[in-house]
């Protein structure tokens, strides 16, 4: 009898903050503005970092992935959020929000590991500066990136697989600005209990073995930085790690919070706050924290401006003399 009251759901409404319509036009221009603020910014870091040569460093190497990481979570979320509060029709196909899920899962799996990398790329430069050009070479750093990537690509097939062959049923609303695990997880019909489980192991894991390796490098890095004689010395160590560890914390914490906690702990209010953070906030203040203390993206931003200028100059002065008429 239960199977017969079961329907296939082909799609889903995606609620967002339709509770909240008289704030519809100006939550509109907020995320628009966040959007193009995440998109200008990584753009930026992405671009600078590869346009000056002083920056093809594997600190930069590895900014220059987190930046087009940012760049893909924020395209995957902000522009259906923002056509949702402007649309009256807020619904996603089943196989739309399994590909949306699919790539949520697969970039912030692919950051986790990203940003471990990262520190332990820093604990390199910092405890064994000697020895760094060789153990951070290009193909090193090239390896340990492809990891990453291939990493979330396995982690989110799976996770995605677990949860969309669960049979879903009764409502089709998903409480939530996109597809996230915990609001879909709530929609599917019967015990859920066994895919909680791998889905919680999974994030886990994939949670765990970065954090672990960037508390481990940490600790190593400051361990280091104190022993150094010269306070000079020790403030150029910490502002070089200072940057990653803000990103770390506003990353993992929210992550955490989200990922490692039974579904029964859902609160729909809160998951869309903390999902703010992750999609929207994190990647529009991640350039701002790389660069506005940085003195080698300032440096290099300088450089490249340079560069322009020099290049306008000497193509005016060619277009200006190429008008001379030839004389006989």
């Amino acid at each position: 009898m239960e199977r017969e009251n079961q329907t296939a759901i082909t799609a889903f409404v995606l609620l967002g903050l339709s509770g909240l319509p008289e704030l519809q036009a100006l939550l509109f221009l907020v995320f628009l503005m966040s959007y193009i603020i995440a998109l200008t910014g990584n753009l930026f870091i992405f671009t600078l970092s590869l346009a000056d040569p002083a920056l093809h460093t594997p600190m930069y190497f590895f900014l220059r992935n987190l930046s087009f990481l940012e760049i893909s979570y924020t395209s995957v979320t902000l522009p259906r959020m923002l056509a949702n509060l402007i649309l009256e029709d807020k619904t996603i196909s089943f196989t739309g929000c399994a590909t949306q899920m699919y790539f949520l899962l697969f970039l912030g799996g692919t950051e986790c590991f990203l940003l471990g990398i990262m520190a332990y790329d820093r604990y390199a430069a910092i405890c064994h500066p000697l020895h760094y050009p060789c153990n951070m070479n290009n193909v090193r750093c090239t390896v340990l990136a492809a990891v990453s990537w291939l990493s979330g690509i396995f982690m989110s097939f799976g996770q995605t697989s677990v949860i969309f062959i669960l049979p879903f049923c009764g409502s089709h609303e998903i409480n939530h600005f996109f597809c996230d695990i915990p609001p879909v997880l709530k929609l599917a019909c019967g015990d859920t209990f066994l895919t909680e489980i791998v889905v919680f192991i999974v994030a886990l894991v994939f949670v765990t073995f970065p954090f672990v390796l960037i508390l481990v490098s940490y600790l190593l890095i400051i361990t280091t930085i104190m022993k150094m004689p010269s306070a000079e010395g020790r403030h150029k160590a910490f502002s070089t790690c200072s940057s990653h560890l803000v990103v770390v914390t506003l990353f993992f914490g929210t992550g955490t919070v989200m990922y490692l906690r039974p579904n029964s702990a859902y609160a729909p209010d809160i998951d869309k706050l903390l999902s703010l953070f992750y999609t929207v906030i994190t990647p529009m203040l991640n350039p701002i924290i790389y660069s506005l203390r940085n003195k080698e993206v300032k440096g290099a931003l300088r450089r490249v401006i340079a560069r322009i200028v020099i290049w306008d100059k000497d193509i005016k002065c060619k277009l200006k003399y190429s008008n001379f008429p030839l004389h006989s």
